[in-house]
């Protein structure tokens, strides 16, 4: 397995030899590609203090994935921080401060009745950052191309993902295509699952921690030929290995109560992608009527 050079290089590597790394590994695994902003600023002391293992641990595993030492290993997740804007480094910097400050018993105060919605805000921005920086144009003009030939799209999500599989049933449907919520009333999912046909699509979304019927609904329907989009978060969600297309977001503010600004963002790309694949010259089949999606 020849050494990744890139983040998203380093995401696949890892996602590919997952199955082989030992326990501690695999939660060295987990660790960085959900925290790889801490990975890219800490020290081998500090990341190994953060994941609950030895120094030495992180070094085996950096080796186990071709690199020389935990050094040469950082110097990928450095480059992915190098790559974005300096607005964006700053604001990582500063949540290091705060985090900092928080554990030395200093808590900043807020302004009196701006506290939630300025946090709410500042996480959002945040969020869609890091969703400009994870999904690639090209996953969402394959993802598109998916959804407008397929001649059915069920959508299915649960938990905290439900409103984002919601909004894509609703709008897809402003577009004429034919899509279909699939709630799971009445123990019903599975017997639904089965009847779709290969011309069909299911679009899936699941954030940590996974829905289970979800992912038996993702496996089912790639065991069986279905294309399978799903947005998730991260490399090592259970949902890639059965997805045609994976959008993995990132784990987003780490907050009691998480956002779904990132997700509902990119719902509204993949659909207005969708229509624009409809209705371009030359373009047969559906045809969008200009509804508000």
């Amino acid at each position: 397995m020849p050494r990744a050079a890139t983040f998203e290089e380093f995401a696949n590597a890892v996602t590919e030899a997952y199955p082989r790394l030992s326990p501690q590994q695999q939660q060295i695994a987990q660790f960085v590609l959900e925290h790889p902003d801490h990975l890219a600023l800490g020290t081998v002391a500090t990341v190994a203090e953060a994941v609950a293992v030895q120094p030495s641990a992180l070094i085996r595993f950096a080796n186990a994935l071709e690199f020389g030492g935990f050094t040469e290993m950082q110097q990928v997740f450095r480059s992915r921080l190098l790559d974005r804007s300096s607005s964006y480094r700053e604001r990582i910097d500063a949540m290091r401060r705060n985090s900092r400050d928080s554990r030395n018993g200093r808590k900043a105060e807020a302004a009196p009745g701006a506290g939630v919605l300025h946090q709410f805000v500042a996480e959002g921005v945040a969020e869609l950052s890091q969703l400009e920086d994870n999904v690639q144009v090209g996953d969402v003009a394959a993802a598109a191309a998916l959804i407008a030939r397929a001649s059915r799209v069920h959508v299915l999500a649960q938990r905290r993902a439900f409103p984002v599989a919601a909004y894509l049933a609703y709008a897809l449907a402003q577009l004429d295509v034919k899509a279909q919520l699939l709630d799971g009333v009445g123990g019903m999912l599975p017997d639904v699952l089965r009847q779709i046909g290969s011309d069909e699509l299911l679009l899936v979304t699941s954030f940590k921690n996974y829905s289970p019927d979800v992912i038996a609904a993702a496996a089912s329907a790639h065991a069986r030929g279905v294309p399978v989009v799903a947005i998730t978060d991260f490399a090592l969600s259970p949902l890639k290995p059965h997805a045609r297309v994976c959008f993995e977001l990132g784990p987003g503010a780490d907050a009691a109560f998480r956002s779904l600004v990132a997700p509902l963002c990119l719902a509204q790309a993949l659909v207005v992608s969708v229509g624009h694949r409809l209705v371009a010259p030359g373009k047969s089949g559906k045809s969008g009527k200009g509804k508000r999606a």
